[in-house]
């Protein structure tokens, strides 16, 4: 007996649309079914009750028949075409062509062709091209204000597929939830007016024929922050899905690290909650460089992290196998006490040392049992993020505000998200800090400052090491003198970056002639009123960002978080480059930074910020005002510096 998936949570209505859209013949169901209001999408139709009336989807599918031959579905509320194609073609289940199909295929002059069934059934092919379909009222309405190269640049999917955009937005992308402008949003325009989300009618359409003139509203006021409560997931559930990850995950044998291991005598052990040669970050690129010290020291470097990523530490019953980096080379997938034995045999005369640069994901004493199989007597801790002190790392109340990491249980805790899953949290790294000689490492005195502060955890030391420094100074060149003012965002367009508020000043201030926009990361944002340079940093091009922002000589760049920052890479390549850094009270040490005059300007909030760039204030910024400079910047080899001044101890 297959697995009947159906039973699991039936999916978002959006989920379903994405799936069957493809597969879904919206000429087949015109024609067939005479009824449907002229006004109404097929597919909007099919989905919401045609379905539920056995009408056919496509040709080669039959409702009424598939439900037939599987009468477990008939209970269940899953829409059949989506059951099969997510689930039941994997599970072999039949699929019947429509009542329908000889009919059409015969008043429609198709030729006959062999029906084919990957992925879905595939329709006939037309024996002759057919003539456009001319556009309705409604569609010409669309038509005249559709923005196709906002649409393709927000859709690379439809992009590569070479589809009309236009028609395929008013075939099924907006039933998917796609905006048609960077000025309307189907979601908003659907909640703010249930009324046409229950016509069927699309909603840019109702719009521009009717809505605008009735004072009705294209997207919703409530900012950004709406949006990303709205879309916050419990932790909980992020927990339970990385459990079942992990479950899931394939395991190595343990020949392969045992063989490994075996000749490695000085050894460096460190902990993340990911694998840092496969992904890209601030954090990624500290380990990076870590390894490259302590390899230059004559130690082995093996790093440990999740298989499947976590949202907070892992506790005893929770499944953790753990991916193994040898040299930033991968050995695979094992579990802990495979990692523990293989690490306990190597040879047991070596230089052994420890940081652990994050616990998400981590079991607290099985880590423990890890370190002491090394036979490491101290280590580090380092502070990347605030994951000690609360598992909403970022310490933002659910994930809007900073929340000042209150006391445990107070009130504060019980409004937010993160607030039931805190106890465990700070318990877990109570008990790695128990067991372990920890040093703490912070890469900037405010971080250390303000985790002193809030937290209790027994640190037998704590250090202060930044993960840069800016160096050599000189005279940047002096650019035009009558040029805008130039704003430019580093990195990927993230509300907790800072995105949205750069984005609406970007959309404030496009007309003005004293403002350009500049947009620095690996994925634009097709709706922004920025121009988009494509950069990333890589371990070859480790100083991507700082170039091209000089060659651009931006005058300033936006570091605006909306979380507490550690440390802050892109407020050192601003700096480098000649920018200066404007951030606002909140920023941790982005604030810090920013304080010195010669470096940026720190506002007291968004409203300041706006009135500053509405009123010239900003200009005094500009890299002449300023007579800016240019730095080197002299990356930190992390635990490796530290271990260069106090050599690893030989394991006991």
């Amino acid at each position: 007996m297959p697995y009947r998936a159906h039973a699991r949570k039936r999916p978002e209505p959006e989920d379903v649309v994405r799936v069957i859209s493809p597969a879904f013949d919206a000429d087949f169901y015109r024609a067939v079914y005479d009824d449907l209001p002229a006004d109404m999408s097929p597919l909007w139709h099919y989905r919401l009750t045609g379905w539920r009336e056995g009408r056919d989807p496509a040709p080669w599918f039959s409702v009424t028949h598939y439900l037939e031959l599987n009468p477990d579905l008939k209970s269940s509320g899953w829409e059949p075409l989506h059951h099969y194609l997510s689930l039941g073609r994997l599970e072999g289940r039949e699929v019947r062509p429509s009542d329908w199909a000889a009919r059409y295929f015969a008043a429609e002059a198709w030729a006959p062709r062999p029906w084919s069934f990957k992925g879905f059934g595939a329709a006939p092919a037309r024996a002759a091209a057919q003539p456009a379909i001319p556009l309705t009222a409604q569609e010409a309405a669309v038509a005249a204000e559709f923005d196709a190269a906002f649409y393709l640049a927000a859709n690379p999917d439809i992009a590569r597929s070479g589809t009309d955009p236009l028609r395929h937005f008013l075939d099924t992308g907006w039933l998917e939830g796609r905006d048609p402008t960077p000025r309307f949003s189907i979601r908003d325009y659907l909640e703010l007016h249930p009324d046409v989300a229950g016509s069927g009618l699309n909603p840019f359409a109702h719009f521009l024929i009717s809505g605008r003139a009735e004072g009705r509203s294209a997207r919703h006021d409530l900012g950004f922050r709406y949006d990303v409560l709205t879309r916050l997931t419990a932790p909980e559930a992020r927990i339970a899905a990385a459990a079942k990850a992990s479950a899931d995950a394939r395991l190595d044998p343990p020949a392969l690290l045992e063989a490994a291991l075996a000749h490695v005598r000085d050894l460096h052990l460190t902990f993340s909650h990911d694998d840092y040669i496969e992904h890209s970050g601030g954090l990624q690129q500290c380990l990076r460089r870590e390894q490259q010290k302590v390899v230059s020291l004559g130690l082995d470097h093996l790093h440990l992290f999740p298989v499947a990523p976590w949202p907070a530490v892992r506790a005893p019953d929770e499944p953790g196998p753990l991916g193994v980096l040898l040299n930033g080379r991968r050995l695979g997938a094992f579990q802990p006490q495979t990692v523990r034995a293989a690490i306990a045999r190597a040879a047991p005369s070596g230089r052994r040392s420890f940081a652990v640069h994050s616990l998400l994901g981590h079991e607290p004493d099985t880590t423990a049992d890890i370190v002491e199989a090394l036979g490491a007597t101290g280590g580090f801790f380092w502070l990347h993020d605030f994951a000690s002190l609360c598992s909403g790392f970022h310490l933002q109340r659910n994930d809007l505000e900073d929340c000042g990491a209150p006391p445990p249980g107070s009130a504060a805790c019980a409004v937010c998200a993160y607030g039931p899953t805190r106890a465990r949290h700070l318990d877990a790294h109570a008990r790695l800090f128990a067991r372990l000689d920890l040093t703490v490492v912070a890469p900037s005195q405010t971080t250390l400052d303000f985790w002193a502060a809030h937290g209790d955890l027994p640190a037998k030391r704590t250090r202060v090491l930044p993960h840069a420094r800016l160096s050599a100074p000189r005279p940047a060149a002096k650019g035009p003198k009558h040029r805008p003012f130039r704003l430019a965002y580093l990195g990927m367009p993230q509300p907790l970056k800072g995105w949205p508020i750069f984005r609406e000043l970007a959309a404030t201030f496009a007309g003005d002639p004293r403002y350009e926009f500049l947009h620095l990361g690996g994925r634009p944002d097709p709706g922004a009123y920025a121009e988009f340079h494509e950069v990333m940093v890589t371990p070859d091009r480790p100083r991507a960002m700082q170039e091209t922002l000089a060659a651009l000589e931006a005058d300033a760049a936006l570091i605006w978080p909306l979380c507490r920052e550690t440390f802050s890479f892109t407020a050192y390549e601003a700096a480098a480059a000649g920018a200066a850094v404007v951030t606002g009270p909140d920023s941790g040490n982005v604030a810090a930074f920013a304080a010195d005059p010669k470096r940026g300007r720190v506002l007291p909030g968004e409203a300041a910020l706006f009135h500053a760039f509405a009123t010239g204030e900003v200009l005094a910024l500009g890299r002449g005002a300023r007579k800016a400079k240019l730095y080197d910047i002299d990356y930190s080899g992390m635990t490796g510096d530290l271990l260069a001044k106090a050599p690893p101890a030989r394991a006991s």
